[in-house]
């Protein structure tokens, strides 16, 4: 797949940026008690923790049991499928009853707190508007998309079989051949339906746990086509990975106005914050914090939009504000990170630092320093491939 830039390949972008990352693994190093333990989280994740580790994740069984509850009472309250009639446009507003408004407030504010798990794919499907997507198309759509490229060679299926064993490992279902085959046919079939896109390395994480919450291949593809296309901002899979370039820029500016303490810090010791969000970035998370912490962030990402991702982002170097500015090695820097990020267990313990305290972050403002990025990330990327086929040149 060529592009506007040059030669410079999606993957030789993510492998760059890979290249810089070290392999994430859950911290061994206890808090507080010494032994590690190994089990298995609520999605069937192996997880490597300590007794503490094993403590907060029953709590964060019993929140959800009691979450569920919650929206159990208020559809007694409300009738059944209240929360899939409350999406308002601006010009309906002024003519809405009060009920219908506050439903909405209502529902932002339980979104925030979680939604159950056993109600998860209805409201996915429904809140980001992939129902409204796959209803455009013959009942058929996936089913045909699917015998129609099967056995079909491409770049972008040949990349998709060598990530297929490195996609979470040892996972009860998706690191077994029945589980490999179900994330290559989602994988393999969004390919061919975006051919801009294709298939770039991250993507195998988020369908591997769409799959899971979604319970169905075709569920997961129809996820996985709002999330592209409609959720994150354009291009931020594409060739030259140019949207997430642009939210990387986008971020660094925000960590110097809600976090300036930390961002003069890392600017100081010359370390780029994006050698560690880039991954959080093109993952939407699900490499880097447990599954149910990530769920909980694509709850809101799914209703709200993709400002959610900075606010989680800035959120977890707002919470390792005092540690981060007490190291001075690139290292010691990624280790607080990666240790932080595998370590909350909680969403809670993260969210309440998203919302609470980062401070409020217009969409629309960040829409407006997006465009006003671009330019400059665009030039940057240009040259990049300039030096990169130049330097080839040279070796030939």
């Amino acid at each position: 797949m060529s592009n506007m830039y040059g030669t410079l390949s999606k993957l030789d972008l993510a492998l760059e940026y890979q290249s810089h990352i070290p392999i994430l693994r859950p911290s061994i190093h206890s808090r507080r008690a010494n032994l590690t333990v190994k089990f298995q989280d609520i999605y069937g994740f192996p997880v490597e923790g300590n007794v503490d580790d094993v403590n907060v994740l029953n709590e964060v069984r019993e929140k959800i049991r009691q979450q569920g509850r919650v929206w159990w009472s208020l559809e007694a309250s409300k009738g059944a499928n209240w929360y899939l009639q409350t999406r308002i446009s601006s010009t309906l507003k002024s003519s809405l009853k009060f009920s219908a408004l506050g439903n909405a407030i209502t529902l932002k504010r339980i979104i925030r707190k979680g939604i159950p798990p056993v109600l998860r794919p209805k409201l996915w499907l429904s809140l980001s508007g992939a129902d409204k997507k796959k209803s455009t198309v013959p009942e058929s759509y996936y089913k045909d998309l699917i015998r129609a490229v099967e056995g079909k060679t491409t770049p972008a299926t040949r990349q998709i079989d060598q990530d297929l064993p490195r996609t979470f490992p040892g996972h009860a279902w998706l690191d077994t051949a029945e589980g490999h085959a179900s994330l290559k046919r989602v994988l393999v079939a969004y390919s061919f339906r975006d051919s801009e896109v294709g298939y770039c390395q991250g993507l195998n994480y988020v369908a591997a746990l769409l799959l899971l919450v979604m319970k169905t291949e075709e569920d997961a593809f129809w996820m996985l086509s709002v999330l592209l296309e409609n959720v994150l901002v354009s291009d931020c899979y594409s060739n030259n990975l140019s949207g997430c370039h642009v939210e990387q820029r986008v971020f660094k500016d925000l960590l110097y106005k809600k976090c300036p303490r930390v961002a003069a810090h890392l600017e100081y010791l010359d370390i780029d914050v994006s050698l560690v969000t880039t991954e959080w970035f093109l993952c939407v998370f699900s490499k880097s914090l447990p599954s149910e912490t990530t769920l909980r962030v694509w709850d809101v990402l799914f209703y709200e939009g993709a400002a959610v991702l900075f606010y989680v982002a800035l959120a977890i170097f707002k919470m390792r504000e005092e540690q981060l500015l007490g190291v001075h090695q690139v290292g010691d820097v990624i280790n607080i990170v990666q240790k932080t990020t595998h370590q909350l267990f909680d969403p809670d313990e993260l969210l309440t630092v998203a919302f609470d305290n980062i401070g409020s972050m217009n969409t629309t403002t960040i829409s407006k320093e997006r465009k006003k990025l671009e330019p400059a990330v665009m030039a940057e990327l240009g040259e990049r491939v300039r030096r990169l086929n130049s330097m080839k040149a040279e070796h030939k």
